[in-house]
């Protein structure tokens, strides 16, 4: 039986100076979501286009779900003379953050409307290099705490979802209220961003680098590559080996630790589980702004209101996780998830009436903390410690495939498909959070015994 830190203990994690860390990083996670999210979609309506086009903007954020792809670079890859001076994790970080503010600057110095094709590539880079940065700060995390520590896991997921929602909604509110300022028009809004970007670069550089022994499990694995290859130490073999050991050895770690079936479902569910909030976030703003609220209403309910909401939350969800498991936090996240799409649907057909908007902004604050606590900490559940970048950024990709390629076509399914009828494209958001809970049901059994697996490392 693995037995749990009392609720004092589990309070007394969050004075760990480790994951204030996590919150400070999960802000510069979060924060480039606003930049090629909510405001370019508020600056693209401004300027007249039309949701389907706003919607396919959305593309973009491709970036995140195939970032897998080049994470087993950032466990291997180590950048000169950055690496030496940061550490592994910590030289990432910070080369991706000053990439984003210095794009996101870029973006104030062009007109939008007369050069769509330069503010797409602008927000590709923005998303590209936050997508990589995302890989190294999720290995942060899970690199910052020991084994023996697993049970402050819950803790950091709440504070890593925290510091993203500040980073997103609470300075994501801060260019709805100019926006509506005679002072500042989206370019102004965009410099001032990509300084509060590039701001963000001092906690990683004040950040203290996690210890890892991945550089000797790798340096073992490659032997033994070499040793089938007849233990040569030709050029061929060694190249061999570091490609096997970067590219081939985290997938086969990962099925070979939960199994072939096991691991095709937990991928699947993961890809499901949030891409009917996913359609209901890409075209939020839109809906807004077309049922009638302004600039500063969207700024202090959607931003402002759902930061500090989820804020809230994050922390009552991480210790419900703590208390009763992370496969029961995912349960209830899922059923609340849909309950909150329907709340959209209500305002559809009511109108803009505040009180509505602020429900609406109550309980979904609630189910973004409650499901991304869990997300992140059943995916860290998941990682192997010598692959924990490229583990993570296989696993978060999936889940990021529905919020980014694929809610892309939520203005073509509005625009084209429903005519425009909010109500019913709400409900219909609602109804894709069950097949994802079907599964988990299903594999329940399996996830319960990963669970105890992963708690009881902290008694090894």
């Amino acid at each position: 039986m693995i037995l749990k830190a009392s609720l004092s203990d589990y309070l007394s994690y969050y004075k760990d100076r480790r994951l204030i860390t996590i919150f400070m990083l999960g802000i510069s996670s979060g924060f480039p979501w606003v930049l090629i999210g909510s405001v370019m979609s508020a600056w693209l309506k401004d300027e007249g286009l039309s949701r389907s086009m706003i919607g396919l903007f959305g593309i973009v954020f491709g970036a995140y779900t195939i970032n897998f792809l080049w994470s087993p670079l950032l466990d291997r890859v180590k950048l000169p003379f950055l690496t030496t001076q940061l550490g592994q994790r910590r030289s990432w970080i910070a080369l991706c953050q000053v990439i984003t503010a210095l794009a996101t600057i870029a973006m104030s110095y062009i007109v939008i409307k007369d050069n769509l094709f330069s503010a797409a590539l602008l927000c590709f880079l923005i998303a590209a290099a936050s997508a990589t940065h995302d890989i190294a700060i999720d290995a942060y995390r899970i690199d910052i705490l020991p084994e023996n520590e697993s049970e402050k896991a819950t803790a950091a997921a709440a504070m890593a979802t925290s510091g993203w929602w500040t980073g997103y909604a609470l300075l994501g509110a801060i260019p709805f209220f100019l926006a509506d300022s005679p002072y500042f028009d989206w370019p102004k809004i965009y410099l001032l961003l990509g300084i509060i970007m590039g701001l963000l670069v001092l906690v990683t550089l004040f950040a203290k680098e996690p210890s890892s022994q991945r550089d000797h499990v790798h340096k073992q694995l490659e032997l033994a590559y070499q040793a089938r290859l007849g233990n040569s130490q030709s050029v061929f073999n060694r190249v061999f080996a570091w490609f096997a050991v970067t590219l081939v050895e985290p997938f086969r770690s990962f099925f070979t630790k939960n199994g072939v079936k096991t691991a095709l479902a937990l991928l699947l569910f993961i890809f499901l589980f949030k891409i009917g909030e996913s359609f209901l976030a890409r075209m939020s703003i839109v809906f807004y702004k077309e049922i009638g609220f302004s600039n500063t209403q969207i700024g202090q309910y959607s931003k402002l209101g759902t930061g500090v909401i989820t804020i809230i939350f994050a922390f009552l969800g991480s210790i419900f996780n703590h208390k009763y498991g992370i496969v029961k936090g995912l349960f209830i996240s899922g059923i609340a998830m849909a309950a909150s799409n329907l709340m959209f649907s209500w305002i559809a057909i009511a109108g803009p009436q505040e009180h509505l908007y602020a429900m609406a902004v109550v309980i979904d604050g609630f189910t973004q903390a409650w499901s991304l606590v869990a997300m992140v900490a059943f995916i860290s559940m998941l990682c192997d410690r010598a692959f924990s970048a490229t583990h993570y950024a296989l696993l978060a990709s999936l889940g990021s495939l529905g919020r980014t390629v694929m809610s892309s076509y939520s203005g073509v399914v509005i625009d084209d498909w429903l005519h425009g009828n909010w109500a019913i494209f709400f409900a219909i958001t609602a109804l894709m959070v069950l097949p994802s809970l079907l599964l988990l049901y299903i594999i329940r059994n399996k996830l319960f015994q990963i669970e105890m697996s992963y708690h009881a490392s902290k008694n090894r």
